[in-house]
């Protein structure tokens, strides 16, 4: 962005001067390269050892740009530009590094004369210390001069002549170096538009010509809003420069190539290219940066490499081999950054050097691959997937196998080392002129030592260094660091022996807790697979650090374990560890642990002498056998899996030791899940923990007991108790069992814990630790461990009842009848029972539906005052004695079809003795006795109404004040006669009877498939309008016919159907007798009535029949008023007999249209019966 280009606005305004006061060098630092591998580094705080990289190796290279002319301590403008450029640059800004230095700051001096020719030149060295380091933070790539002045400034001459001035004094620092120099002017205003003002067309110009910088390298920047966009603008600008500084020198570097030879220059060969390459990682260009890294580390595999200057061979390989894998990565090409590691530590792996320096070699392997693994982790953080056979874990562990062989190496080669020799040849090993070499004969390129003796007494100095290094603590990171990507990668073996091998270490380096939380964590693990000999080691090691920090707990859990079935010890050393569990289980302190440094073990002497003072309280502690397999097993059964509540509960509990010789315990108690029987399973052995087999116990004679175990002896101790009755019914499960070992009133006492039956690790893990191992037979007096099996419940049923209960009833049941079902209870005990209640109803399970449907009860009077439960409880039947009978009656009433369960349970108490010990007092006892009966519902009935005409015709609809006939038909279905008893017709408010209703079917019995019906003749009210109306109900009476008189009758109400009803303006009655004689008058009388509001006009006509003669009106006109009618007779003259038609009498209404001709039909009479006449007896 040059003077012609736009402006670039700063972000605050200030009064700017023409003198600038120094400012503290205000400089930002690069970024750690392990939070990114694409961003900046800061100096790591890194050991000085073989392998190590120096912090300038692991940034990432940032063109350095030097702002001066800043005031940023004073000046409120320069401080905003200042911040706009150092802080919160984000990853989408462009590489550079900026610092803030005075205009008259001393750069690092340049050679006067450029070599033009090598050939007398013999390096000293590859790399030299300094030199990435200057060209990171010291020579700058551009040195950016800010000055205030405007276009306008009216001492436009004096300031111009100022600003050159700086330019040169900034030229002249740099000792004619190729740095970049660039002005950037800070301006108060705005400039205006090109064109306007000719004073901006000139003075650039002018002052480029003064101060002897190309147009593209004089800047503006106006103090106006927008500060940071225009800065980025800058920086863009600044980015360009620096890229062209940087091509330059990288070409001035490959121009040096030309003057080398094969024969002397090697080293320079290596040097040029790390330097090309660098520089072109400088200017961003990493393609070329790796094409140029990979040069270098071709050239230096073809130095000579031999003991003088093998040190510095293998760090330079380190550090190019670092770049390459590095922006490989960095190129998302994984495979290329493994393959060139596996290269570089094959071509080094076999370089070990100087013989009495061989730890070093191990220590630069240890670090190779510490250093890939983390730029493998780093690149897996940024996207790089990993798999579960190549992944970061491999590499941190092989690392940590050198770093285990570096202090093996260690230990065998620098015990004569004592102290570093008087004359300190490391002396100066922090001001190295190049990488790698020994501080002793710096720059000396021979074979030979020059100094035979000095290189002695640098190795011892050497050697004497390394003797001071702990290297447990370099060792135990490397492992973390593979145990967490193990983890990560669910390879759950290595994990666990990583952690076993951290464990190992913590307890070199004398973090005996450490030690033995780590070790605890992975013993699970190595039971679990039944590596028994890997698990004894790693036992030994936590007894070490047990007793090294003097923990009871953890050192008396390991001795059981120690001390178990599938423990790989020596027979010498279980021994041992079982005379110090004793010991310890006495009070006492043990003896040390084989294999303890001799001071830890002085400070874990003075642990246990305080620990076990007499004057202690009494420790108990429990061990949670579960997790273990300890030298003595444990296994609980019930004699059966099942009892009932007068038999006697028989409990076994069977011992056996695997230690080294006997053992006493001293109580044995078993927890149920009913903690009243508890205190009848305890037994104490009150002889000491050492005392030998015999001697008398001073325990409470009720409490006294044998637990004085043999080797490979198993001892039963069995125990017997009475049911408790609120146990009936349950299941009794063993909880947990307890085996005291220690003096838990004096001493210290282990309580060893089995939950449940008694198993351990590892009886729950193999099915070996239950199947039998033996053949055949067992002798009578020998318990075979095997077949012993684990039974730590048992069901307790209730005793058996000796009553029967006898059901007597005639199914199946009716709907809505009171189902009389009578019981019979028969006590068959040899003893009165007492407290006898019976319950019946509904089984339970069922639908919840039948609930509600269904209603118990003793007295069937109760059923019409309200529901009834569906089942009666606790009903007493008395005490019975021996052969006693009671008999119950009792209803059912179902309100709906379908199969139901009735149970009928019987609950009573007995006193009776326990079986199999007559000594014992009798126990009260509950028995219960239950018998269901399925029961099936069905309708007693079928019932169908329907209604017909007076003619008998069957209809679907009602007129109003026309009658009409309501018949119902009862079909018996129950395959019991049934007694009804009377029927009655409930009608609603919209139908009346024509005349009386009596029941036609009362006091009738009907059996299966028989038929009732009856005939009921009514009349519908009056309706304006069309709708539906509700005739009422239909309740019936009735009972089976065999039931006993004094039960009630059933009512069953049914509903009558629902009928359309049609409103006619005109209804008609007809008088007529119920038959006639031929040739003898029959009067016919029609009453028509007028139910509308409106006067109807009718034209009435007879027509003529020839079954009849008649006289009346053959045709007749009339009105009718409003609710008024009209009469109309004829007299008939029968002409024939038979079932013969009347004439048709015909209506023509016209303002009754809906009264039609089939409308009035239905409402007349069609035909009437005519009888003959009878004959004349004439008597002679």
């Amino acid at each position: 962005m040059s003077s012609e280009s736009a402006s670039i606005p700063s972000a605050a305004d200030a009064n700017s001067s023409g003198s600038v006061v120094a400012p503290t060098v205000i400089s930002q630092q690069p970024a750690s390269s392990s939070s990114s591998l694409g961003s900046s580094c800061s100096p790591r705080q890194l050991n000085n050892g073989p392998g190590d990289l120096p912090s300038e190796l692991m940034c990432r290279p940032l063109g350095v740009v030097v702002l001066t002319g800043l005031d940023a301590t004073y000046n409120a403008v320069h401080r905003a530009i200042w911040d706009s450029f150092s802080a919160n640059r984000r990853p989408d800004r462009v590489p550079l590094y900026f610092k803030a230095l005075p205009a008259d700051h001393e750069y690092p001096k340049c050679r006067s004369k450029q070599r033009t020719s090598y050939e007398w030149y013999i390096p000293k060295g590859i790399i030299k210390g300094s030199w990435m380091k200057k060209h990171l933070q010291e020579v700058p790539a551009l040195v950016v001069v800010f000055f205030d002045l405007d276009w306008d400034e009216p001492m436009w001459e004096e300031r111009q002549m100022e600003c050159a001035t700086r330019v040169e004094v900034v030229r002249t620092s740099l000792h004619g170096r190729g740095t970049r120099v660039a002005v950037v002017l800070i301006q108060k205003n705005a400039p205006l538009p090109p064109g306007e003002d000719g004073k901006t067309a000139e003075r650039p110009a002018a002052l480029c010509a003064a101060c002897e910088l190309s147009a593209k390298s004089l800047f503006v920047l106006p103090c106006v809003d927008h500060l940071l966009g225009y800065t980025i603008r800058l920086e863009n600008a600044f980015y360009e420069l620096t890229q062209g500084y940087y091509y330059t020198e990288a070409r001035r570097v490959k121009a040096h190539r030309e003057f080398l030879n094969r024969t002397t220059h090697q080293l320079l060969f290596v040097r040029h290219a790390f330097k090309f390459a660098f520089f072109s990682e400088l200017k961003q260009d990493t393609h070329g940066a790796l094409k140029q890294y990979k040069v270098a580390y071709t050239h230096l595999t073809e130095l000579r490499a031999h003991d003088t200057n093998m040190l510095e061979i293998k760090t330079i390989a380190g550090f190019i081999n670092y770049k390459v894998c590095r922006l490989c990565f960095f190129h998302n090409t994984p495979l290329d950054a493994i393959s060139q590691f596996r290269k570089h530590v094959d071509l080094f792996k076999n370089k070990v050097g100087c013989a009495e320096l061989a730890f070093e070699h191990s220590a630069w392997m240890s670090k190779q691959f510490s250093i890939f693994g983390e730029l493998f982790e780093e690149a897996i953080k940024l996207g790089l997937t990993a798999i579960q056979t190549q992944h970061p874990g491999f590499y941190y562990q092989v690392a940590a196998n050198h770093a285990i062989a570096r202090k093996q190496l260690c230990r065998g080669l620098c015990h004569a080392a004592t102290a570093m020799p008087s004359s300190n040849p490391l002396e100066d090993s922090e001001n190295l002129e190049f990488y790698g070499q020994r501080p002793w004969r710096q720059g000396h390129q021979s074979i030979d030592p020059p100094d035979p003796q000095m290189e002695k007494e640098g190795i011892l100095a050497l050697q004497f260094l390394e003797s001071q290094v702990d290297h447990s603590w370099i060792i135990i990171p490397l492992l973390s660091s593979a145990v967490a990507q193990f983890k990560k990668y669910k390879s759950a073996r290595m994990k666990r022996s990583l952690m076993v091998q951290m464990g190992e270490e913590y307890y070199h380096a004398k973090d005996y807790s450490k030690a033995l939380t780590l070790l605890g964590r992975v013993t699970w693990d190595y039971r679990l697979e039944r590596w028994w000999p890997l698990l004894t080691s790693i036992l030994g090691t936590s007894l070490r650090c047990a007793y090294l920090v003097a923990s009871i707990e953890e050192y008396v859990t390991i001795c059981l374990e120690i001390l178990g079935r599938f423990s790989q010890s020596i027979p010498e050393e279980r021994t041992r560890v079982q005379m110090n569990l004793i010991r310890v289980l006495s009070n006492n302190p043990p003896e040390p642990e084989h294999g303890c440094a001799s001071d830890a073990v002085e400070q874990a002497r003075q642990l246990w002498k305080t620990k076990c003072n007499p004057q202690n309280t009494p420790t108990v502690f429990k061990v949670e056998m579960r997790n273990l397999v300890p030298f003595v097993e444990c296994k609980a059964r019930f004699s059966s899996l099942k009892c009932t509540a007068d038999e006697l509960i028989t409990l076994e509990v069977c011992l056996r030791s695997s230690c080294q010789f006997p053992i006493q315990f001293s109580k044995l108690t078993l927890q149920l899940s009913n903690p009243a029987y508890n205190a009848q399973c305890v037994v104490t052995d009150g002889r000491p923990l050492s005392s030998p087999e015999g001697v008398p116990a001073i325990a409470a004679p009720e409490a006294q007991g044998d637990l004085y175990l043999m080797p490979g002896q198993v001892k039963m101790h069995q125990f017997q108790f009475a049911v408790l009755p609120e146990d009936v019914g349950r299941k009794l499960e063993i909880s947990s069992v307890c085996l005291s070992l220690g003096d838990e009133v004096n001493a210290r006492c282990a309580v060893l814990y089995w939950q449940g039956g008694g198993a351990d690790a590892a009886s729950l893990m193999n099915i070996q630790e239950v199947v039998t191992l033996t053949r055949g037979q067992p002798s009578p007096d020998r318990l075979v461990w095997d077949r012993i099996s684990i039974q730590q419940s048992i069901s307790i049923l209730p005793r058996p009842a000796h009553i029967s209960i006898k059901l007597e009833h005639q199914p199946p049941c009716l709907v809505n009848e009171y189902y009389c079902i009578k019981l019979t209870v028969t006590n068959n005990e040899e003893e009165p029972i007492t407290q006898p209640t019976m319950s019946i109803g509904l089984q339970e399970g069922q639908d919840g539906g039948l609930e509600k449907t269904t209603g118990v009860s003793l007295d069937p009077e109760s059923f019409l005052k309200g529901s009834c439960p569906s089942r009666l409880k606790n009903i007493p039947l008395g005490t019975m004695k021996q052969s006693n009978k009671v008999e119950k009656v009792v209803y059912i009433h179902c309100t709906q079809l379908g199969s139901r369960v009735i149970s009928v349970r019987v609950v009573y108490n007995v006193e009776v003795k326990i079986s199999s010990n007559s000594s014992l007092p009798p126990v009260s006892c509950t028995c219960y006795e239950e018998q269901s009966v399925s029961m099936h519902t069905i309708l007693p009935f079928n019932v169908s109404i329907h209604l017909s005409s007076l003619k008998f015709e069957a209809i679907d609809h009602v007129s109003g004040g026309t009658p009409f006939l309501l018949m119902t038909d009862i079909k018996c279905t129950s395959p019991w006669p049934i007694m009804i008893s009377n029927t009655t017709l409930q009608l609603s408010g919209d139908v009346r009877p024509t005349d009386t209703i009596e029941s036609q079917v009362s006091d009738v019995c009907l059996k299966n498939e028989e038929h009732a019906s009856e005939c009921v003749c009514v009349q519908a009210a009056g309706h304006a309008e069309t709708g539906l109306i509700n005739l009422g109900s239909c309740v019936l009476e009735w009972k089976r016919n065999s039931q006993d008189e004094s039960l009630p009758f059933v009512k069953t109400t049914l509903p009558l159907p629902e009928v359309s009803i049609q409103p006619l303006p005109l209804s008609i009655e007809t008088e007529i007798p119920a038959f006639g004689v031929v040739r003898s008058p029959l009067l016919v009388k029609f009453t028509i009535t007028n139910d509308t509001s409106i006067v109807q006009t009718i034209e009435g006509s007879i027509q003529a029949s020839e079954a009849f003669m008649y006289s009346g009106h053959k045709q007749i006109f009339f009105r009718i008023l409003p609710s008024s009618s009209q009469s109309l007779s004829y007299n008939l003259h029968p002409l024939m007999s038979g079932y013969v038609q009347l004439p048709e009498l015909q209506l023509n209404i016209p303002h009754a249209p809906s009264m039609t001709k089939p409308v009035v039909a239905a409402m007349l009479p069609s035909h009437i019966y005519i009888k003959p006449q009878g004959k004349k007896v004439i008597s002679t």
